[in-house]
C-alpha cells in the first residue's frame, strides 16, 4: 500500500509508538523574527517511510504542520501550516521568515518500514526585534523632599528592563525603588541629586532598544542666603564706606530655580527683581541695615541675609583755602573748604568770632542756606561748606570762622585771616 496524504497518519494510530533518542535543535539557536530557521533533527535511525511535523504540545491533527513521504518527496500541509514551513528529505523543518507566533513546542513523528513510529520533541523561541520603549512620568517637575516620582517603562514586549540615569546604569540606591518586574520606578521624597535624564531599555538575546531620555527637574531652596561685597561674604557684618563713594551688594543663595530677590533698608522694601543693590554715592542718610530676601516661586520657601552699612570716619584734617590766594579789591573770592565732615549735618560762617551777631549764613540739613545778621548780600554758601564773597572791598579783610556740626553731634571750628589788597 502506498502512503499518501494523511493515510499514514491514520495508519500509525493503530501501532504503538516508540520513544527514540530523537533531538530537535533550532539553527540559529536564538533566532529573531524574520530569520530563516531550521529545526534540525538528530538521532534518526532505520529506513524511514514518512515524517509528521506538529507545532503544539500533543500529536493532534489540529497541530499538524505537514506530512512528508520520503520515497516520493511529497509534502502535504496540515491545519497548522502557515505557508512558511518546508520539510527537508532528512526530516528537518525549514521556516522561512519566522514570526513570533512560530515560538513553541515542536514534535517530529517518524514511520519506519516495520510500521513503527518514533517521536522527538524540541522547542523554538523566536525573539522579537524590540521597538524603543517610552518612559512615562507622573510629573517632570518636583519639589525636593515633598514630591513622589513615579516612572513607568512602557513597552508591549515582556522583555527584560534596565534603567539608566544620565546615561549610566541606575545607582543602587535608586534601584531600590524598582517594582519586582523592573518596569516601575518610584522615589518618595525626591532629592536634588536625582534630577537629570532617565531612560529605560528593553532587551532580549537578539535585540536591545533604549528609550528617549526624559528630563526631571527637582526644585529646592533657597539655602545659605548671603550678601557679598568685594567677593567676600559679609552677612551679619558691618561694612564701612567712605563718604560719596559707591557700594554694590550682591545676594547669593543655593536654589533651583533662581530665586526672586527683594532688598529692604531698615525693614522697608526698596527694590526687587535683581540680585544686587547699588549705592552710587554714599551719604549719612544711607547708613543702616540692608537685607536681601530670596524667594523660591516653586518651593514657596524663602531666606534672608543682612549687613550693616556705615560711613567711615573722616581721615583728612579740615582746612580753608582762599581762591584766589591773594584777592584784590573788587574781585570775588571763594573760601574753599577741604576735608569737610562727610557726615555733615549743618554749618555756619561768621565774620569774626563764632557768635550770633557775626553770623553770615548757615546751611540747613535740607541743603538750603539762610542769611545771618552779618550777611551783606554778597555772601553765598555751598554744599561743601565753601563760602563765596563777591566784589571784595577793603573792609572784608579780617577773620572768618567756619563752624560745622556732624550727624553724631561733633562740632568743629576753623578760622582764616583773609587779606584784601587795594586796587591799583
Amino acid at each position: 500500500m502506498a502512503l499518501t496524504g494523511y493515510s499514514w497518519l491514520l495508519l500509525s494510530a493503530t501501532f504503538l509508538s516508540t520513544w527514540a533518542e530523537i533531538s530537535i535543535t533550532p539553527e540559529p539557536d536564538q533566532p529573531a523574527e524574520g530569520d530563516n530557521i531550521t529545526l534540525a533533527v538528530h538521532g534518526l535511525t532505520g529506513e524511514l517511510l514518512a515524517y509528521n511535523w506538529y507545532a503544539g504540545p500533543t500529536l493532534s491533527l489540529s497541530y499538524l504542520v505537514a506530512s512528508y513521504i520520503v520515497s516520493t518527496g511529497d509534502e502535504t500541509p496540515g491545519p497548522a501550516h502557515t505557508g512558511r514551513e518546508v520539510v527537508r528529505p532528512d526530516g528537518s523543518l525549514d521556516i522561512r521568515g519566522a514570526l513570533l507566533g512560530h515560538s513553541g513546542t515542536y514534535i517530529l513523528q517518524t514511520l519506519n518500514r516495520q510500521l513503527q513510529t518514533e517521536v522527538g520533541y524540541g522547542h523554538l523561541q523566536v525573539y522579537e526585534i524590540l521597538a524603543p520603549p517610552v518612559v512615562l512620568a507622573n510629573t517632570t517637575e518636583l519639589v525636593e523632599r515633598r514630591d513622589t516620582l513615579r516612572l513607568i517603562c512602557s513597552s508591549p514586549s515582556p522583555a527584560e528592563v534596565r534603567w539608566f540615569f544620565n546615561g549610566e546604569a541606575l545607582p543602587i540606591d535608586i534601584r531600590l525603588g524598582l517594582s519586582p518586574d523592573g518596569r516601575v520606578l518610584t522615589r518618595h521624597g525626591i532629592r536634588r541629586e536625582e534630577a537629570g535624564a532617565y531612560q529605560c531599555e528593553v532587551r532580549n538575546p537578539v535585540s536591545v532598544s533604549r528609550s528617549e531620555p526624559i528630563n526631571l527637574t527637582v526644585y529646592f531652596g533657597p539655602e545659605r542666603v548671603a550678601i557679598i561685597h568685594d567677593s567676600t561674604t559679609r552677612t551679619g557684618c558691618t561694612i564701612k564706606v567712605d563718604f560719596n563713594t559707591s557700594l554694590t551688594l550682591w545676594c547669593v543663595s543655593r536654589s533651583c530655580p533662581e530665586p526672586e530677590y527683594v532688598w529692604a533698608f531698615n525693614g522697608r522694601a526698596i527694590k526687587d527683581g535683581q540680585d544686587y543693590l547699588n549705592i552710587s554715592s554714599m551719604t549719612a542718610a544711607q547708613e543702616g541695615t540692608y537685607t536681601c530676601i530670596a524667594k523660591n516661586p516653586k518651593t514657596l520657601l524663602s531666606g534672608s541675609a543682612s549687613v550693616v552699612v556705615k560711613l567711615t570716619a573722616a581721615v583728612v584734617a579740615m582746612s580753608i583755602v582762599p581762591v584766589p590766594s591773594k584777592p584784590t579789591e573788587g574781585q570775588d573770592v571763594t573760601l574753599t573748604v577741604q576735608g569737610y565732615p562727610k557726615d555733615l549735618l549743618v554749618y555756619a560762617w561768621y565774620r569774626g568770632p563764632a557768635s550770633e551777631p557775626n553770623r553770615l549764613l548757615s546751611q540747613l540739613p535740607s541743603g538750603n542756606w539762610i542769611a545771618g545778621p552779618a550777611h551783606t548780600g554778597r555772601e553765598v554758601g555751598f554744599a561743601n561748606c565753601s563760602l563765596l564773597v563777591q566784589k571784595l572791598n577793603l573792609t572784608d579783610a579780617g577773620r572768618y570762622t567756619l563752624k560745622t556740626v556732624t550727624l553724631q553731634g561733633k562740632t568743629e571750628t576753623l578760622e582764616l585771616e583773609l587779606q584784601v589788597a587795594p586796587m591799583e
